[in-house]
């Protein structure tokens, strides 16, 4: 027996259910050290959107990684809960020092069909003006409705509608309230084309994708951290200050030991080879600077002068015989008698003569 497709019920998937489910698929496709931040779904007839935050260990490749867990996210999601999912999003939210993952080289990413130009850049999603806006249209239009359907029903004109049409009545252009309800307005509407118009996320730099249908960017504070790890990696850096721009990465390096100009080609070297393992779309311009730390010693220059050697050195040598010969003698301290101090000088001869007189006797 059939049963008609009416009295069949109906299967509904929450989105919470659903949410849960992208973040258990995104998690196994998570590289040693990742983790699974937050995640949203939403639910719309047979279609559902997610979108799932996670952490990846440094270093890693951002694209592939992003890649991947949103291919198992989409796949698994589908085919647990029956609904298409045309649209997976993931957010790189933060980066996590660990060990580096072992990444085969058939993975590395391979150009697209276009040269291996990036695709669109990512648009910022723009959810405070347009709840902003659609909540001021919602409660005007619902005044408005209101008080249509009140005079409908024989009822008097609100008392703000009619007050506002006679305020409107006797006043022209030329008013000074007119014009400036007219520039806030032009302002207000120049601000929401540009909120249409404009991509938006201006803190995050566009990386390169292997394909046209994929968009990856970098935050501009990872890629910054990124680059001050590489920096303080370098012999005689102990301070790096690194900010990085859409067109250019400034370093300000404070060197404590070492010859500056010495330190800031090797901080050149590393930094410019850092920089195109960001995988960016367009690598910024580099620019590094380098000033001894305050309060550090300089550095002591070498001395070139010749180190007088010992046999240069005068050196005199007494023997203890004769100097208590003559103390006991003369009566005279060895501090005391100069003349018989050096065997030579004015005055040795009369001691001499003393002490062979004495032995005479």
């Amino acid at each position: 027996m059939t049963v008609p497709a009416g009295e069949r019920g109906t299967t509904t998937v929450a989105p919470r259910a659903v949410r849960r489910i992208a973040e258990r698929a995104a998690a196994e496709a998570l590289p040693d050290g990742g983790s699974v931040l937050r995640g949203s779904a939403g639910v719309r007839g047979t279609s559902a959107r997610i979108s799932v935050g996670v952490r990846l260990p440094y270093p890693v490749r951002a694209d592939e990684a992003a890649r991947r867990i949103r291919e198992r996210a989409a796949a698994r999601t589908a085919a647990l809960t029956g609904l298409s999912v045309p649209r997976a999003e993931v957010r790189v939210d933060a980066l996590s020092a660990g060990p580096a993952p072992v990444v085969p080289e058939a993975a590395e990413a391979t150009p697209g069909p276009d040269g291996g130009r990036p695709g669109a850049r990512i648009r910022a999603e723009r959810r405070v003006p347009a709840a902003v806006l659609a909540a001021v249209g919602a409660v005007a239009c619902g005044l408005v409705l209101a008080d249509v359907v009140a005079v409908r029903f024989g009822d008097a004109p609100a008392g703000w509608r009619t007050a506002m049409l006679d305020w409107a009545a006797t006043h022209g252009p030329a008013d000074s309230a007119v014009r400036i309800g007219g520039a806030v307005a032009a302002l207000a509407g120049a601000w929401l084309l540009g909120c249409a118009l404009l991509p938006g996320l201006r803190r995050r730099l566009r990386m390169a994708a292997p394909g046209p249908e994929v968009r990856a960017a970098l935050d501009r504070e990872a890629a910054a951290r990124i680059l001050r790890e590489r920096a303080l990696g370098v012999p005689g850096v102990v301070r790096a200050r690194v900010t990085v721009r859409r067109r250019r990465a400034g370093v300000r390096a404070g060197v404590g030991y070492g010859d500056p100009a010495e330190v800031r080609a090797e901080a050149v070297r590393v930094l410019g080879a850092a920089l195109p393992e960001l995988g960016l779309a367009r690598p910024p311009a580099l620019r590094v600077r380098v000033r001894r730390e305050a309060g550090l010693p300089p550095e002591p220059e070498k001395s070139e002068e010749p180190v007088e050697s010992v046999e240069s050195v005068p050196v005199s040598v007494e023997r203890p015989e004769a100097a208590g010969r003559a103390d006991a003698v003369t009566g005279q301290s060895a501090a005391g008698g100069s003349d018989a101090a050096v065997d030579g000088a004015p005055g040795a001869r009369d001691a001499r003569d003393s002490l062979r007189d004495g032995g005479e006797a």
